[in-house]
């Protein structure tokens, strides 16, 4: 029933930027914080962005800041992640995040009920 489905991975060169997108069905996405984690391979999965149902706060891992923007359409209940000036360290399967287990924090997979499928980008030199 509840869906997350991500869309605009690929593979670009260093420098270059992608938006991801996260369509979502089958919750109520008004009241509902949504987040972005990626994995690489061999490595656990990391947050990367969140933002809160009301899109007043958002949160951001060190490594992004100042690239990487979410941001929310409610009507459409869609989240996007923004992703400028792109480095071969970005470089994962994304994964689109939703819940809103308040005892957790934003940065923390463990607030997150439900999760789409991911999206690999790839970051070349």
């Amino acid at each position: 029933q509840v869906q997350l489905v991500e869309s605009g991975g690929g593979l670009v060169q260093a420098g270059d930027s992608l938006r991801l997108s996260c369509a979502t069905s089958g919750l109520t996405f008004y009241g509902t914080d949504m987040a972005w984690f990626r994995q690489a391979p061999g490595k656990e999965r990391e947050f990367v962005a969140a933002i809160s149902w009301d899109a007043s706060s958002t949160y951001y891992t060190d490594s992004v800041k100042g690239r990487f923007t979410i941001s929310r359409d409610n009507p459409k209940s869609t989240v996007y992640l923004q992703m400028n000036s792109l480095k071969p360290e970005d470089t994962a399967v994304y994964y689109c995040a939703a819940g809103r287990r308040i005892n957790y924090a934003y940065t923390h997979s463990g607030r997150y009920n439900y999760w789409g499928q991911g999206t690999q980008v790839t970051i070349s030199s």
